[in-house]
């Protein structure tokens, strides 16, 4: 994905013009715009594909990809924290009306999210700060974060300002149950979630 679909001049989005090149020049990496800097995330590597496939398991089971919403991944996401800023999400739940909220950049209004979850990387501290106050902000309701650095799983809800004020860690050996919000029930099982997100070097 780049950012030749931007409708704007670029000299009207030099952030959004930047990351377009980022992404051309490195292909296969993700390049995000979080309070107006640029977050630029290496190709995931497998077991981080790995979780997202085991994470959809029990979102497709509980009938959410269908006609009143869908799972995707890789959706950007238009962020209210600033002139330029969108995030993308590893994995959304979304309306599926979806394509009536577009804004600009291959991104959607937050309104349209249910849902979304990331998988941390090599820049973990990105998800587990910068993101949650950009999703908090735009008042996503629930924000699920895969913590493989520190093996747990992060169940954020309740949107308040920049922050969330229901954030629930469950560690390995845990169920986490998702709010019903999100249009179904949806249970995770954290230990399986963990072990799946595990490299040999873990």
């Amino acid at each position: 994905m780049s950012a030749a679909s931007v409708e704007r001049p670029h000299g009207d989005r030099p952030l959004i013009a930047e990351a377009g090149r980022l992404m051309d020049r490195n292909p296969g990496y993700r390049v995000e715009i979080i309070g107006g800097k640029l977050l630029v995330s290496p190709p995931p590597d497998g077991p981080h594909a790995v979780v997202l496939t085991e994470l959809m398991v029990p979102f497709l089971s509980a009938g959410l990809h269908g006609a009143e919403s869908l799972v995707v991944q890789g959706i950007g996401l238009w962020l209210p924290t600033g002139t330029e800023d969108y995030a993308i999400p590893d994995l959304s739940l979304v309306d599926a009306d979806y394509e009536e909220h577009y804004v600009e950049n291959n991104c959607y209004e937050p309104a349209c999210f249910r849902l979304v979850l990331e998988v941390t990387s090599s820049n973990w501290k990105a998800d587990l700060r910068d993101k949650v106050k950009a999703y908090a902000s735009a008042k996503l309701p629930v924000y699920v974060i895969v913590d493989r650095k520190y093996q747990r799983l992060h169940v954020l809800t309740d949107p308040a300002g920049d922050d969330y004020e229901n954030h629930r860690p469950y560690s390995p050996g845990e169920i986490a149950t998702l709010p019903g919000s999100i249009g179904a029930e949806v249970t995770l099982d954290v230990g399986q979630i963990i072990k799946a997100g595990q490299t040999n070097a873990n």
